[in-house]
């Protein structure tokens, strides 16, 4: 059988050097298509574009995931911007959000992750808290928290169990989007997952898989984009 093609977003990012060369590149951690390949998928780098050639992109694409990143711009769900906040990034906003749209228009599986679980919520009408404490402790190290599944939801299929996760994030879902549902919960209620009902395979996650040593959530989505 053929791996099934899912499409990660990326950085674009001045100053990365390699060699003697010091320019900008589209940049992604290697955990994410290293999540993608364990899982049995095939990954494909998708660096900010136009938004026009978002549909056509996705239209090649078995799955999609948008990765996690800087914070959202609170324009996008108009909010004034909390002093905590870190600087904006347009291209990939613009960029993102159009994905989500395309992917959410043609039926292609989306996996949101952290930054990308949150965009999924403003894309859909939804806003964020722009600042919590206790799930970035400290700057550049990630944490590890537990979630718990709510049961018969998309993610509990995936991950029946309440699980430990890397976690790195000081935003978080405030009001939920259209048609959105919490699928997990950490301890202190801050919702850790979110999806859309079926028949859509649309779920987003506030933690960092590509962390960590749990491929289910990845496999989920290369299973859903493979059927």
């Amino acid at each position: 059988m053929s791996r099934p093609l899912i499409g990660v977003s990326t950085y674009l990012e001045a100053g990365a050097r390699w060699g003697v060369w010091e320019l900008e590149a589209a940049l992604l951690p290697v955990g994410y298509p290293r999540l993608v390949q364990r899982a049995g998928g095939l990954a494909a780098m998708l660096p900010p574009d136009d938004p026009e050639h978002a549909a056509a992109a996705v239209a090649r694409l078995d799955g999609l995931v948008v990765a996690g990143g800087p914070d959202v711009d609170p324009v996008r769900y108009g909010a004034e911007r909390d002093p905590r906040t870190g600087a904006p990034a347009p291209d990939r906003d613009v960029w993102e959000l159009a994905l989500i749209d395309a992917a959410l228009a043609a039926g292609v599986p989306l996996l949101g992750i952290c930054r990308g679980m949150q965009l999924l919520n403003v894309a859909l009408g939804g806003t964020l808290v722009q600042h919590l404490d206790g799930h970035a402790e400290v700057v550049g190290v990630f944490g590890g928290h537990p979630v718990k599944p709510v049961p018969g939801t998309l993610y509990a299929a995936a991950v029946p169990e309440e699980t430990t996760v890397p976690t790195y994030h000081h935003q978080a879902v405030d009001r939920l989007g259209r048609n959105l549902i919490p699928s997990a919960h950490a301890a202190d209620g801050t919702v850790e997952a979110v999806e859309l009902p079926s028949p859509a395979w649309v779920l987003g996650v506030q933690w960092h898989p590509e962390m960590g040593d749990d491929v289910r959530v990845m496999r989920a989505l290369v299973e859903a984009a493979g059927g």
